[in-house]
C-alpha cells in the first residue's frame, strides 16, 4: 500500500497518519453506482408520469437528465485528474475560487450527505421491520436504521480496504438485483404502456402545461441522477487518478444512464401509464403485477439491497469532506488524523454521529436537508466555473485528462445548471429564502471555524 503525503502547498495543516493509495477503477464505478442509484429511481417515475403521461416524453426526460450528468462528468473529471485530492467538489472550489467558496461547498455537501444516510437508513429500517415480524417485535425501525449506520461505520473504521470491499460487494448486489428485476419484467410482463397505442401523446400535453411538465420532470430526474461525482471524493486514494478518475466518472454515468433507462422501460412494459401516475413506488407496483403476493416482499428486498451500498458510499464520502476541510485549516485539526487503515477516524465518528441524529430527529433534519439541497446544484456551478478559471489561470499545468469539447460542453452544462437552480428557486421560494439566510450566516461561521482550525 502506498501512502499519500499531503501537499503542503495546498494544505497547510499537519496531519497524523496518511490516506492510502489503494483504490482502482472498479471501486470508482462501485461508488458512483452505490451513491447515485438509491430511493430516487423508485419514487421519481410516478411523479414524472403525473407530469408527462406519455411514454416517449417520459423516457426522453430520463435521457436528457442522463446527458446532463454525462456532460458534467466529462467536465469535472478534468479537475479530479488534475487535482487528485480527496474531498469532493470542496477541493476544486477552494483551490480555484478561494476558501470561503470551498467552505460553503464543503459543509453543505457534508450535511446533505449525512442527511441522505439517515433518510436511507430509515427506509431500510422500515422495510426490514415489515419483512421480519420477529425483528418488529423487538426493535423499532429507528433502532434498525441506527444499527445499520453504526455497522457500516465500524466496517470503515477498519480501514479503506474494508470500506472499499464493502462498497464493491454492495454495489454489485445492487446491479444484479436491478438486472434481475429488468429481466423479469421483459420475460413475465407485457401489456403495459407500450401496448394498445398507449404511447400516443395525451391531449392535455400542450402549451404551457407541457413546458411546465417537462421542467418539473427534469428537476426530479436531475435530482435522481445526483451522485455521479462519487469517485472524486477519493482522488488521492486512487492508484492512477489521472486515468482512473475520468474513466470511473464517465463509465459510471453511462452505466447509471443504462440502468435508469432499462428500469423505466421495464416498468412501462409491465404497467399501463395510467396505473403508473402518482405512484410512490412504481417498481413496487410492477413487482406486484409480476410476482403477485410475492411482489411486495421482493420489492422490499430489492430496496434494502439497493440502499445498503448508498449508506456505505455516503459514509466514505462525507468522511473525506470533513478530512479535507480540516487538513486545510477550516475545521479542528484533529479531524484530519488518519488511522493505520487509511480512515480519517475522527471525521468518520462525527459523520456517523450526525447521521444518527438524523434518524432520531428525522422531521427537524428533513427541513434542514431540504434547504441545504439548494446548494447541491450551486456546487456543480462552482465546479464548472472552476474549470474555466483554472484553464485561464494555469494554462500550462499538466492535465492528464482534458474535457472533451471544451468550452462548449462545460459551457452547456454550466448554463443548464444555472437554469435548473433558477427553476428550483422559483418553484420553492420559501426554502430558497431560508437557503439565502444560511448563506448569510455561513460567513461568520467560516471565520470562526478558521480560528478553530
Amino acid at each position: 500500500m502506498n501512502a499519500v503525503t499531503p501537499d503542503t502547498s495546498l494544505n497547510p495543516t499537519q496531519t497524523r497518519g496518511h490516506l492510502l493509495r489503494v483504490l482502482g477503477f472498479g471501486f470508482g464505478l462501485a461508488v458512483i453506482i452505490g451513491n447515485t442509484i438509491g430511493g430516487g429511481i423508485f419514487r421519481t417515475p410516478g411523479a414524472i408520469a403525473a407530469n408527462l403521461p406519455n411514454v416517449w416524453l417520459f423516457l426522453s426526460v430520463w435521457l436528457v437528465g442522463g446527458l446532463y450528468a454525462l456532460l458534467g462528468a466529462i467536465s469535472i473529471a478534468e479537475l479530479g485528474a488534475m487535482i487528485p485530492r480527496s474531498g469532493g467538489q470542496y477541493v476544486f472550489a477552494r483551490y480555484a475560487l478561494g476558501e470561503y467558496a470551498g467552505f460553503i461547498v464543503g459543509w453543505t455537501d457534508w450535511l446533505s450527505t449525512c442527511g441522505s444516510t439517515g433518510a436511507v437508513a430509515l427506509v431500510i429500517g422500515t422495510f426490514t421491520v415489515a419483512l421480519f415480524p420477529a425483528i418488529a417485535a423487538a426493535y423499532t425501525s429507528q433502532a434498525v436504521a441506527a444499527s445499520i449506520i453504526i455497522l457500516f461505520g465500524l466496517l470503515q473504521w477498519r480501514g479503506i480496504v474494508m470500506g472499499s470491499t464493502a462498497q464493491n460487494i454492495t454495489s454489485l448486489l445492487k446491479a444484479v438485483a436491478f438486472m434481475g428485476l429488468i429481466a423479469a419484467a421483459f420475460v413475465l410482463g407485457g401489456g403495459g404502456s407500450f401496448a394498445h397505442g398507449q404511447a400516443q401523446t395525451q391531449s392535455g400535453l400542450i402549451g404551457f402545461g407541457l413546458v411546465t411538465g417537462i421542467v418539473l420532470s427534469l428537476q426530479a430526474v436531475i435530482y435522481t441522477y445526483d451522485g455521479w461525482t462519487g469517485v472524486i471524493y477519493f482522488s488521492e486514494e486512487v492508484k492512477n487518478p489521472g486515468v482512473d478518475v475520468p474513466r470511473s466518472m464517465i463509465g459510471g454515468v453511462l452505466l447509471v444512464i443504462a440502468i435508469y433507462l432499462l428500469v423505466n422501460i421495464a416498468i412501462l412494459y409491465v404497467l399501463p401509464m395510467q396505473q403508473l401516475i402518482g405512484k410512490d413506488f412504481a417498481a413496487g407496483e410492477a413487482a406486484n403485477v409480476l410476482f403477485g403476493r410475492f411482489g411486495d416482499p421482493i420489492f422490499r428486498w430489492l430496496t434494502i439491497v439497493s440502499m445498503l451500498s448508498t449508506i456505505n458510499a455516503c459514509h466514505l464520502m462525507a468522511t473525506r469532506v470533513l478530512f479535507a476541510m480540516s487538513r486545510d485549516g477550516l475545521l479542528a485539526s484533529r479531524m484530519a488524523n488518519v488511522n493505520k487503515g487509511g480512515t480519517p477516524a475522527a471525521s468518520l465518528f462525527v459523520t456517523v454521529l450526525v447521521s444518527l441524529l438524523v434518524v432520531i430527529f428525522g422531521q427537524t433534519f428533513d427541513k434542514i436537508i431540504t434547504v441545504v439541497a439548494f446548494f447541491f446544484v450551486a456546487a456543480y456551478i462552482l465546479s464548472f466555473i472552476s474549470v474555466f478559471v483554472l484553464r485561464q489561470r494555469e494554462p500550462e499545468r499538466d492535465r492528464p485528462y482534458r474535457t472533451w469539447g471544451y468550452p462548449w460542453t462545460t459551457g452547456t452544462v454550466l448554463v443548464g445548471s444555472v437554469l435548473f437552480l433558477a427553476g428550483a428557486i422559483a418553484s420553492d421560494t420559501r426554502n430558497s429564502l431560508y437557503a439565502l439566510v444560511l448563506l448569510a450566516v455561513s460567513y461568520p461561521v467560516f471565520r470562526l471555524m478558521k480560528r478553530v482550525g
